[in-house]
C-alpha cells in the first residue's frame, strides 16, 4: 500500500473536489500582485488550472486519454453534483464547469462528506486496479450542522490494493498560522507536529492524510520543496498555496 500505481487510460485516478460555497467564500481575499479577489473566484481560477494540468498529464501527441476521473461537489446547505455524475478528463476538458457556481449561505460539511462517502462506496469495486482514490476539501470556515469528523475517518479506512482513500484539506483562513508563508516554492509543508492557531485548523490537520512519497516526487518536480512527512493540508493564506492545493490534488503518478 505505497500509491504507486499510475493513472492509465485502463487505471484512471479518480479525484473528488469538495468545493464549501458558503456565504463568507465572496469575502476577498490576496491574489498576488498586490490585487485581491473573492474567495469563490481564487478557487475556481485554481482548480480550473489544475484540470488543465490534468489535461496536459493525460495528453501524447494530440491524443487526450482518459487517465482522470473527476467528480465536483459543491456545498453549503445543500450538496450540488456540479457535473452531473463522474466525468472523464477527456469529458471534462470540452465543460465549463465552473462559470455558473454561485455562493450560498451556510458550511453543512458533514452533508458534503456523506455524498462522497455514497458515491465512493458505489465506485470502489471499479477502482481496484486504480490509484487510490482522493477527496479534496476546500473550506474557509468551522463547519454548521453536524460534526463531520466520524464520516471523514470512515472515509479514509476505505481501502483500494493501492492504499487507503487519500483526503486533503485546503482551509482559506487569515488566522491558522503564526508565521505568513512567504514563499510557497520552499514552504515545507505541514507536519503533524507543526502548531496551527485554529481550532478547526487543527480539527482539518487529523482530517488530512500523509502526503504520499510518490505524490511528493511529482511536486518536488514541479519545483515545490514539500518535506517528507508532510499532511494533505493546505493553509489557504493566498492564491499561491490555494493553487498549490488543487496543484497537489492531481499529483498522481503518471508514465
Amino acid at each position: 500500500m505505497d500509491y504507486r500505481l499510475q493513472a492509465t487510460q485502463q487505471t484512471p485516478a479518480y479525484i473528488m473536489y469538495l468545493l464549501d460555497i458558503s456565504a463568507s467564500m465572496n469575502q476577498l481575499m490576496d491574489a498576488g500582485n498586490h490585487q485581491e479577489k473573492r474567495r469563490i473566484d481564487v478557487v475556481t481560477s485554481a482548480l480550473n488550472s489544475a484540470i488543465r494540468q490534468m489535461v496536459f498529464r493525460s495528453t501524447k501527441g494530440s491524443r487526450l486519454s482518459p487517465r482522470y476521473k473527476v467528480s465536483i461537489l459543491a456545498y453549503s446547505d445543500n450538496v450540488f453534483d456540479v457535473l452531473g455524475g463522474i466525468k472523464s478528463i477527456d469529458e471534462l476538458a470540452r465543460m465549463k464547469p465552473l462559470d455558473n457556481v454561485q455562493t450560498q449561505r451556510l458550511t453543512n460539511t458533514a452533508k458534503a462528506f456523506s455524498a462522497a462517502e455514497k458515491i465512493l462506496l458505489l465506485e470502489l469495486d471499479k477502482m481496484q486496479d486504480c490509484p487510490a482514490p482522493l477527496i479534496c476539501h476546500m473550506t474557509d470556515g468551522a463547519y454548521t450542522g453536524e460534526d463531520p469528523e466520524p464520516i471523514v475517518q470512515r472515509i479514509m479506512n476505505l481501502t483500494v490494493p493501492d492504499g487507503k482513500v487519500l483526503v486533503e484539506n485546503i482551509f482559506i483562513s487569515d488566522e491558522i498560522l503564526s508565521k505568513p508563508i512567504e514563499n510557497s516554492k520552499k514552504w515545507p509543508g505541514i507536519m503533524y507536529e507543526t502548531v496551527l492557531d485554529e481550532d478547526y485548523g487543527n480539527k482539518l490537520k487529523r482530517l488530512s492524510s500523509p502526503l504520499p512519497e510518490s505524490y511528493r516526487e511529482m511536486m518536488i518536480e514541479t519545483g515545490y520543496k514539500i518535506e517528507p512527512g508532510a499532511l494533505m493540508m493546505l493553509p489557504g493564506t493566498n492564491a499561491d498555496l490555494v493553487s498549490l492545493g488543487f496543484q497537489m490534488s492531481a499529483a498522481t503518478p503518471v508514465r
